[in-house]
C-alpha cells in the first residue's frame, strides 16, 4: 500500500506542471520597476547569469590550491570535487525541474543560486580546518545541486518568452554557461595572492550572490495571453478543436495563420490547419519513443566533447610536445569555440530545423572522431586543432538546441522537467566516459608498454567515441520530430520509417523474409497526409478526435480520458479515427479540459466543404 502511494505521488509529481502562479503574482510580472516589462530584458540577465554558473569550468583553477592547501603537496584528489558537482547537477536538474514549472523561474533562480554560493562558503570552511570532505560537500553536493536549478531557470523561460525564436532563445543562454570558465578562470589566481585561498571562496561566493540575485529577480514567465495555442492540439493521442468563428469582415494578418491546404481565396475560418500543436504532460512525454532517443542522442553528443575537453591540454604538450602555455591557450581558445557553437547551432536549428542541426552536429563529430587517429600518427598540429575547436563546436552546439527541439517535441510546459532529466546525460558522459577513458588509458601505459606521449593511447578511446557518436547518429533518424511524422498512418506492409534529408523513407515487408525501401516524393507524402485531414468525418457538435489503431500510439502512454458513449468511427486509410460528439467536448474524466463551444455549433455546415477545419482557437486553462 506504501508502495502503490509513492509511486502515485511520483506519477502526480511528473504529470501535469503548468505554472500555478497567483493572478497578483502574474499580474505583478507584467512590469518591473514601474515600466512594463519586456522579453528582451531577460536576455542579458539569462547571458550574465549563466556566465556565473559557467565558474564550475573554472574548477581546475583551484586543483593545486587546494590539494596544496589540505594536504602539503599536489594528492590529485581535488578534481573530484568537480564530478560531484557535475554529477549533483544532473540530479537536481531531473528532480527539481517539474517543480521549477510549477512554481516559476524567479523563485528556482533564488533558490538555485543561494545554494550555489552558499557551496563556495562550506568549501572554504573546509580548506581552513582541512577537511577534504567539507570541500567535496559545499563545492561538489551543495554547489552542485543549486547549479541544476540553475542551469534550467533561465532557459525555461526563454524558451516561452521567444516561441518564434527557440533556438536562438535557448542558445543565448546557454552561451554565458559555455563563456563563464574562460571569463571567470582569470579571478581566483590574483585574489588567491592577495587575500589566500579560503578568503578567495568566500568573496567569490559573496560577489556572485549579488550577480546572481539580481538577474533572478527579472526572470518570470510570460503572461497567460502570450502562451495561448492557436488552432487544433494534439494530447497523447487526441486531437482537440475548439471553434471560434472570425467576424465577417474581420481584419486578418495572413502571416499569422497556420499552414494551411486550401485555395487562396478561401475564407481563413474555411482553412485546413495544417500542423496541430503539440500539448503533452510531462509524464506523456517521458512514455514516448521520441524522448528516449532524444536521451540516447544527446548523451552520443556529449561523451567525445567532454572526455576530450578534460584531456586536451595533455595532448597537446605529450602528443605534440607544446609547453604548458601554449596548451593553456589551446584550451581557452577551445572555450570560445565552445561558445560559438551553441549560439550558431541554436540559431542555425530555428532556420533548417532540430534534427538536421543534429544531424551536421553528430555527422561531424563522426568523421572527425574516425580521421583523429591518422592526425595523431602523423602529429599534423594544425590539423589537430583545426579537428578538436570544430569538434567542440558541434559538442557546444548540443547544449544550444536541446531546449529548442524539447519544446517542439513535447510542448512548452515540460521544458524543465525534461530538460533536467536530459541533464543527467551530461553526469553519465562526464562521470562515465571519464572513467572508461582513463581506464583504457592507464592499461595502456601500464600493461601494454606505451607512454603518455604514444599516440595509440589516444586513438584507441577514439574508436569507441567514435562508435558512440555513430550510434546517436543512426537513433536520432528514427526520432520522429514533427506532428505530421507522428500522425501520419502506416501504410499496408510498412514496418518502419524515418526523415532523410526532408522525405520519409520507408522500411516495408512485402512477403515472407523479403523487404523493401520506398524513399517518398513530397508530393506523396503531400497526398497522404492531405488525405489523413479530408477522411476526417467532422461530426456535428464534434469537439474531439482520438485516434487509434495504428495511430493509437501517436504520442504514448495513456489516454487523457474517455470518451461519451455517442461516438463515430470514420475512415482513414486504415487509421481509424474514433470522433467524439459530446456537447462542447467534454470528456468524462475532470482533470481534461473542456473545450469551449458555448453556443453548440455544429463543426460540419454545408458551406465548408468535407475536412476543412475552422482555424479554432484554444482557452488559455487549456494551454
Amino acid at each position: 500500500m506504501e508502495e502503490s502511494y509513492v509511486w502515485g505521488k511520483i506519477q502526480e509529481y511528473y504529470g501535469e506542471t503548468k505554472y500555478n502562479g497567483s493572478t497578483s503574482s502574474i499580474q505583478n510580472d507584467r512590469s518591473i520597476l514601474g515600466k512594463p516589462f519586456k522579453r528582451w530584458y531577460i536576455a542579458p540577465a539569462a547571458m550574465v547569469f549563466q556566465a556565473i554558473c559557467g565558474s564550475v569550468y573554472a574548477w581546475s583553477v583551484f586543483n593545486l590550491p587546494v590539494d596544496n592547501a589540505i594536504y602539503g603537496s599536489d594528492q590529485k584528489v581535488a578534481p573530484i570535487t568537480f564530478y560531484i558537482n557535475i554529477g549533483c547537477l544532473g540530479i537536481a536538474a531531473s528532480l527539481l525541474g517539474p517543480w521549477l514549472e510549477r512554481n516559476g523561474p524567479r523563485k528556482a533562480a533564488i533558490i538555485g543560486g543561494s545554494l550555489f554560493c552558499f557551496g563556495h562558503w562550506v568549501a572554504a570552511l573546509g580548506i581552513y580546518l582541512k577537511s577534504i570532505s567539507l570541500v567535496f560537500f559545499g563545492y561538489g553536493v551543495v554547489s552542485g545541486l543549486g547549479l541544476g536549478l540553475c542551469y534550467i531557470s533561465p532557459i525555461s523561460a526563454l524558451q516561452k518568452w521567444f516561441p518564434e525564436r527557440k533556438g536562438f532563445g535557448a542558445g543565448l543562454s546557454v552561451c554565458g554557461f559555455g563563456i563563464g570558465g574562460l571569463i571567470c578562470a582569470k579571478i581566483p589566481l590574483p585574489l588567491i595572492q592577495a587575500i589566500g585561498l579560503t578568503m578567495t571562496f568566500v568573496v567569490i561566493g559573496s560577489c556572485y550572490w549579488v550577480i546572481l540575485m539580481f538577474c533572478a529577480f527579472i526572470f518570470r514567465f510570460p503572461p497567460p495571453e502570450r502562451t495561448k495555442i492557436r488552432g487544433p492540439i494534439y494530447r497523447n493521442g487526441t486531437l482537440f478543436i475548439t471553434r471560434k468563428q472570425q467576424k465577417p469582415g474581420s481584419a486578418q494578418d495572413e502571416k499569422s495563420m497556420p499552414p494551411v491546404i486550401a485555395d487562396s481565396k478561401t475564407p481563413p475560418q474555411n482553412r485546413i490547419v495544417f500542423e496541430p500543436a503539440i500539448d503533452l504532460t510531462l509524464r506523456e512525454a517521458l512514455s514516448t519513443y521520441e524522448y528516449l532517443g532524444m536521451y540516447m542522442m544527446f548523451l552520443a553528443n556529449l561523451v567525445s566533447g567532454l572526455v576530450i575537453l578534460s584531456r586536451l591540454a595533455d595532448m597537446c604538450i605529450n602528443v605534440f610536445d607544446k609547453s604548458a602555455d601554449t596548451a593553456s591557450t589551446v584550451v581557452a581558445i577551445n572555450g570560445g569555440f565552445n561558445f560559438v557553437g551553441r549560439l550558431m547551432f541554436s540559431s542555425l536549428s530555428d532556420v533548417i530545423g532540430r534534427k538536421p542541426s543534429y544531424l551536421v552536429m553528430l555527422g561531424t563529430q563522426v568523421i572527425i572522431l574516425a580521421v583523429l587517429p591518422l592526425i595523431f600518427v602523423t602529429k599534423n598540429y594544425w590539423a589537430f586543432l583545426l579537428a578538436i575547436w570544430t569538434l567542440t563546436c558541434a559538442y557546444g552546439g548540443g547544449f544550444g538546441t536541446i531546449p529548442a527541439f524539447i519544446h517542439d517535441l513535447f510542448g512548452m510546459h515540460n521544458i524543465s522537467g525534461l530538460h533536467g532529466i536530459l541533464l543527467t546525460a551530461w553526469s553519465i558522459a562526464g562521470v562515465g566516459g571519464g572513467i572508461l577513458f582513463t581506464l583504457i588509458y592507464n592499461h595502456l601505459i601500464r600493461n601494454r608498454g606505451y607512454t603518455a606521449g604514444s599516440p595509440e593511447v589516444y586513438n584507441t578511446n577514439f574508436y569507441w567515441l567514435c562508435a558512440c557518436a555513430a550510434t546517436g547518429f543512426v537513433v536520432l533518424l528514427f526520432v520522429r520530430s514533427t506532428v505530421k511524422d507522428r500522425l501520419l498512418p502506416r501504410v499496408g506492409g510498412e514496418v518502419t520509417r524515418m526523415r532523410v534529408f526532408g522525405r520519409i523513407l520507408r522500411f516495408e515487408k512485402t512477403g515472407t523474409f523479403r523487404f523493401k525501401f520506398k524513399y517518398l516524393k513530397p508530393e506523396e507524402e503531400e497526398r497522404e497526409w492531405t488525405s489523413f485531414w479530408a477522411n476526417i468525418k467532422y461530426h456535428e457538435e464534434t469537439t474531439v478526435v482520438t485516434t487509434t489503431g495504428s495511430m493509437g500510439d501517436v504520442m504514448g502512454g495513456t489516454e487523457r480520458g474517455e470518451l461519451p458513449p455517442s461516438s463515430i468511427a470514420a475512415n482513414t486509410n486504415g487509421g481509424g479515427l474514433t470522433v467524439g460528439t459530446g456537447v462542447g467536448g467534454e470528456l468524462n474524466r475532470a482533470d481534461t479540459p473542456r473545450i469551449d463551444n458555448p453556443r453548440n455549433e455544429p463543426l460540419s455546415r454545408p458551406d465548408i466543404p468535407r475536412g476543412d477545419v475552422p482555424r479554432g482557437e484554444v482557452r488559455a486553462d487549456l494551454v
